[in-house]
């Protein structure tokens, strides 16, 4: 109970950083490594050890399924040989270089235990990224890339961190038998996560449209898809990012629009809470994981962390450029497809490590067969360090790099803009030639069409968006203008309800209602709003 107690404090302290963290647009996810740290630092806190089974079954499926969720297939698609590229050649690459290198400058480390760190440091964390090049105006396919890459890289680093552990376990390492039991994990893990994807397409699109069992639903299926997985032991984190992607791709079909604002809503506040969580555990365990260290000093251990993040970063260089100019070299149709040496630059700095990475070294077994983990503890701190170190230094500077090559903005404001534009003209052309003849009331037609003028007008009203910088701001301006308005006249509206309220004269019912409707429409609003990608 006590532990329990000192978790719900931390994590309330978590959540009120995060909104100081907002205001001062500092990136959450270096927030959680410093509070982490932080915690770390605190004399008598007690030590929380978790079931290392149960980190991974409690924290993994929603993560990835989440990342999942949030990522487009067609873009992914598209960008599948450069995802692919990274996503398992960099793991692998990554993994082996960072053994050689952990074994070579730290005695006393067996080559199964440098792999698996390898394994576990190799995948970067899409969250971490994403969030850190939010607003940056980074081009769109840099985005997919990352967050493609997480994806396939953490059922690769994963499935390496398997056979590591088998290796420290068992002693030694058949690499050809390895790569045999690698394609059936990956094949079937794929197979088992499409047919959850199609259980569950089944179910809600059969099922009656109630938001809280459907929004329950959306939790149970990643839980369910990696546990079956699991169950036939084949890979679950691919049939949970598998299971994740069919959904996404088929959700406008699967669910009610009150059904996506509320699973959307929800599961916001549940990443947010295992994100704090993780790094709340990892800092609990910090301060005992440093003292049970005997064999090295804390400035070797320092030492060891700086080499081997900085082997981390490096690595991804080596990999990245000519993984991005080969393939340009061996076809005529890559070399089509434009990419600036800067972006790649771009892509290589944005390899920030985050909180799978974390919840694998948590994961660790504490024995095998009756004996302890062979350095488990230095592990798991050298995971913290390769974390800190590449979401502080290169989270940080990221935004700074960026300017410095001159990388113009990218946005998606003029295509927003068009689809609007065309979306309206075609219910206006459906209106005109269905609504016209008999079929609705005058008065109710009337209504319908002053409805779509007005858009169509507000549309029409903003300048038309060219190419540069500037035109494009105006546009955003104009149009931003208009809703600012209507949000304002939205608050008179719920002053005017407060007044009620606190004179009891309205009923608590139609209260709820009315306000549910406002809430709807601010949030019509605020999504309408054109920013920078």
């Amino acid at each position: 109970m006590e532990n329990f107690e000192i978790i719900v404090l931390l994590l309330t302290v978590v959540t009120v950083l995060a909104v100081v963290a907002k205001k001062v647009h500092f990136p959450f996810p270096i927030l959680l490594v410093i509070i982490g740290l932080a915690v770390s630092l605190i004399p008598g806190l007690p030590v929380v050890q978790m079931n290392p089974d149960v980190v991974f079954i409690i924290f993994l499926p929603p993560i990835l399924y989440e990342a999942a969720w949030n990522t487009s297939w067609h873009d992914f698609r598209a960008n599948l040989r450069p995802i692919t590229l990274a996503g398992v050649g960099l793991v692998f690459f990554t993994t082996a270089f960072v053994s050689i290198v952990a074994h070579s400058i730290i005695p006393g480390i067996g080559w199964p235990e440098c792999f698996v760190l390898g394994a576990i440091v190799s995948p970067p964390d899409a969250v971490a990224a994403t969030s850190i090049t939010k607003g940056l105006g980074l081009h769109k396919r840099i985005i997919t890339i990352i967050e493609g890459e997480s994806l396939v890289n953490d059922a690769s680093g994963l499935i390496a961190y398997r056979y590591g552990i088998a290796a420290v376990a068992t002693g030694n390492f058949i690499f050809w038998k390895a790569g045999l039991e690698f394609l059936w994990v990956v094949s079937a893990g794929i197979a088992i996560g499409l047919l959850i994807g199609y259980a569950v397409y089944y179910l809600h699109k059969n099922i009656p449209h109630e938001p809280l069992t459907e929004t329950t639903l959306t939790f149970l299926t990643p839980y369910i898809s990696y546990l079956l997985a699991e169950h036939f032991h084949v890979s679950g984190v691919l049939a949970v990012v598998t299971t994740g992607l069919f959904v996404t791709y088929n959700q406008s079909e699967m669910f009610s629009h009150l059904t996506r604002m509320q699973a959307v809503a929800t599961w916001q506040v549940v990443i947010f809470v295992l994100n704090g969580i993780v790094f709340i555990l990892i800092g609990l365990q910090l301060r005992h994981v440093l003292e049970v260290i005997r064999e090295h000093s804390l400035s070797e251990l320092l030492i060891y962390g700086i080499l081997v993040s900085l082997a981390v970063i490096f690595i991804r260089f080596v990999w990245v450029f000519p993984a991005a100019y080969i393939p340009r070299w061996l076809s005529p149709k890559i070399r089509k497809e434009y990419f600036s040496w800067k972006n790649v630059v771009i892509f290589s700095w944005s390899g920030m490590r985050g909180v799978v990475s974390m919840a694998a070294a948590l994961a660790l077994p504490l024995t095998l067969d009756t004996n302890p983990f062979p350095n488990r503890d230095l592990i798991i701190f050298l995971t913290f360090c390769v974390i800190i170190s590449t979401l502080v230094i290169q989270g940080l500077t990221l935004p700074a790099l960026i300017k410095a090559l001159r990388i113009p903005k990218f946005s998606i404001v003029e295509e927003e803009f068009n689809i609007r534009y065309r979306m309206i003209n075609n219910s206006v052309v459906y209106i005109e030639e269905n609504l016209s003849f008999g079929e609705v009331s005058d008065e109710v037609l009337a209504q319908i069409k002053s409805k779509y003028e007005i858009k169509i007008n507000k549309m029409t009203q903003t300048p038309l968006m060219g190419t540069t910088g500037t035109e494009i701001n105006r546009a955003e301006q104009v149009f931003n203008q208009f809703n600012e308005v209507q949000a304002k006249l939205i608050n008179v509206e719920r002053n005017f309800l407060k007044q009620l309220k606190k004179d009891s004269k309205i009923d608590h019912e139609v209260l709820r209602k009315i306000e549910h409707e406002l809430d709807l429409e601010e949030a019509r609003l605020n999504s309408d709003k054109y920013e920078h990608t």
